[in-house]
């Protein structure tokens, strides 16, 4: 059984410059090291975009620069917060497809994982995604060829969680995704964006959102804004998988670590 970590929505900022009052790098090396200390059996971690606030070439750098010598692997999604062109730039061994978008997939012995790029820079609102005929081309190849159960990695989300202003820029063309992933032999789609844990069955579709590191999405059901933020513990992903089987857990950080044996 393979261990895999998850984490969404770094936000890397410049120096001095914070969140809601909270510095990005300083949360992220705290998870960081949280993870290290108790997964560092694990085999991967997959990042799932908005890896930087503003996409400039410094927040990469500072960003390369905390996810150094670490104990796993790192494959790298890019969200609505990244720039693609400054991203390949600043990570030219990053996989990317032939259209040059940062797309790629990891086979595992016994499960192939997918990583989507769904940023549309070109969006009639601003932050939301797009699967395109490229790209959905690709992953039906992708899909396709496997010879193994498929997880499916992505920075937007592909369904409504109820939070109105997040909903009203997930991806754009959700529904086709979807009906190309239920087809197919994807066993679980992840995703960010939200900054909120979150887990649903759409369509017959198992798809999970994990919270940020940073700054959280406040519960809020039917805020119009996508721009709430609240200072809860950090958090990622912990995936158990074992070809058709997927177990998800989520960790967060700064919490009680010191187990007591009940009576």
């Amino acid at each position: 059984m393979a261990k895999i970590l998850v984490m969404t929505d770094l936000h890397v900022t410049e120096p001095g410059v914070t969140i809601i009052g909270l510095d990005p790098v300083a949360r992220l090396s705290k998870t960081l090291a949280h993870a290290a200390r108790h997964h560092s059996d694990a085999s991967h971690l997959i990042v799932t975009g908005d890896l930087t606030h503003t996409g400039t070439r410094l927040e990469y750098q500072r960003l390369k620069e905390t996810l150094h010598d670490l104990p796993w692997p790192v494959s790298y999604l890019i969200g609505n917060h990244d720039n693609r062109a400054t991203f390949r730039e600043a990570f030219p061994e990053v996989p990317t497809d032939r259209n040059g978008f940062v797309q790629s997939i990891l086979d595992l012995h016994d499960t192939r994982l997918i990583l989507l790029d769904t940023v549309d820079e070109a969006a009639a609102v601003l932050h939301a995604g797009l699967m395109c005929p490229d790209r959905l081309a690709w992953l039906k190849t992708a899909l396709s060829e496997s010879p193994n159960p498929c997880l499916v990695f992505m920075h937007h989300h592909a369904f409504n969680t109820g939070f109105t202003g997040m909903d009203n820029i997930n991806l754009a063309n959700a529904a086709e995704l979807r009906a190309l992933l239920k087809a197919s032999s994807t066993q679980h789609v992840f995703a960010g964006h939200v900054h909120r844990t979150i887990h649903a069955t759409i369509d017959g579709l198992a798809m999970t959102i994990f919270k940020s590191p940073c700054h959280q999405m406040p519960m809020m059901f039917g805020a119009d804004s996508s721009s709430y933020s609240v200072d809860e513990p950090a958090g990622y992903g912990i995936l158990l998988t074992d070809g058709p089987n997927v177990v998800v857990h989520f960790e967060d950080v700064g919490l009680p670590e010191n187990p007591v044996l009940t009576s």
